[in-house]
């Protein structure tokens, strides 16, 4: 072999081998945008990349075309790490699409609360934040306090009450509630839209976006509306008198889980991702930012923050996971027979 030659294939080696490497160091995941991916960055993020050296590819996508680009790349996938909101990883495990996680592989998984982790093994990624829902009211005006999702019927209340459309996926969950309490199920949203339209009938309005709620609040004097804790905490960033409760009968609640991508080639980097998303230092960061509930035991809050969050083992007790598969199977019609409730 000539020296030119074994020089080539040195260099070409040396090459792939830097390449490998290259790969080896960065992960691709998705995250959520605006202040959420600002928060991302800061407690998780950044922080991993300092700790491990490597780089972190972030792909603004929210759970529904996150999920449909994986769907769409099962062959050649470009997340090594995945985010949903809306329970997209139980079809993307059942298709293969994730990784089965050997918690054992997780160092802060032992202290993660069960039903957070209930199914890695299925491939179902844990739940590293908590959206909780429940009533966001007026703590001037309403009078007396809520503290019940059936308050909401209250003639005290009347026609201070803000209704989310159930296009709203916070909106889908506190109707959900609000049909539960009223005696129906997910097989049963009758009660909840006869509650609906005695609600309207009593002067409570229909908004479809976070900032009608902002607008309502702000300006027109709405008492109670039933949505996310977080969103609480904007309103009370943006100089409102606004406080959070959780319904004493149960707290919808929105998983926001972090799940292994099949067929990449970096899953232990990936695992570590995983892993410092659920440590008590990521979460801790994402109540004190955005007033996501935690979903590790060992985190620590201030008196402040945890009034604003579903916190320890009382606080995550009430949590209630509506099953995100059936949701999504009558979406279209129950939005139809919302939208005829609605219909004035």
């Amino acid at each position: 072999m000539k020296t030119s030659a074994k020089f080539y294939i040195a260099g070409l080696s040396a090459l792939m081998v830097s390449t490998a490497l290259a790969q080896a160091e960065t992960i691709t995941i998705n995250s959520f945008g605006g202040a959420y991916e600002e928060a991302h960055r800061e407690c998780i993020i950044t922080p991993f990349e300092k700790k491990t050296g490597a780089s972190v590819q972030v792909v603004t996508a929210y759970s529904a075309d996150a999920f449909a680009q994986l769907r769409a790349q099962k062959e050649a996938p470009q997340f090594d790490v995945i985010h949903f909101s809306g329970g997209q990883e139980i079809v993307a495990a059942q298709e293969g699409l994730l990784s089965p996680i050997d918690a054992s592989k997780l160092s802060n998984a032992g202290d993660v609360y069960d039903f957070a982790k209930a199914n890695l093994a299925k491939g179902e990624g844990p739940a590293y934040s908590i959206a909780a829902i429940g009533l966001v009211y007026n703590s001037q005006t309403a009078d007396p306090k809520p503290t019940s999702w059936k308050d909401l019927l209250s003639e005290a209340y009347s026609d201070h009450i803000v209704l989310t459309d159930i296009s709203n996926g916070y909106g889908m969950l506190g109707f959900l509630m609000l049909n539960q309490v009223s005696g129906g199920d997910l097989d049963n949203i009758q009660p909840g839209l006869d509650a609906i339209k005695t609600l309207l009938d009593n002067g409570a309005i229909v908004v479809s976006t976070s900032p009608e709620i902002q607008q309502e609040f702000a300006q027109n004097d709405a008492w109670i509306a039933a949505y996310a804790s977080d969103y609480a905490y904007t309103l009370r960033k943006a100089g409102l008198p606004v406080a959070f409760v959780q319904g004493q009968e149960g707290t919808p609640a929105s998983f926001i889980t972090t799940n292994l991508v099949a067929g990449r080639p970096n899953q232990d980097l990936a695992l570590q991702f995983i892993d410092m998303s659920i440590s008590p230092e990521a979460q801790a960061c994402f109540a004190e930012k955005l007033r996501y509930s935690p979903t590790n035991s060992k985190v620590e809050l201030s008196d402040e923050v945890a009034a604003d969050v579903a916190y320890g083992e009382e606080g995550v007790k009430g949590l209630i996971r509506f099953d995100p598969v059936k949701i999504e199977a009558n979406r279209a019609a129950w939005v139809d027979a919302w939208n005829r409730t609605i219909a004035r």
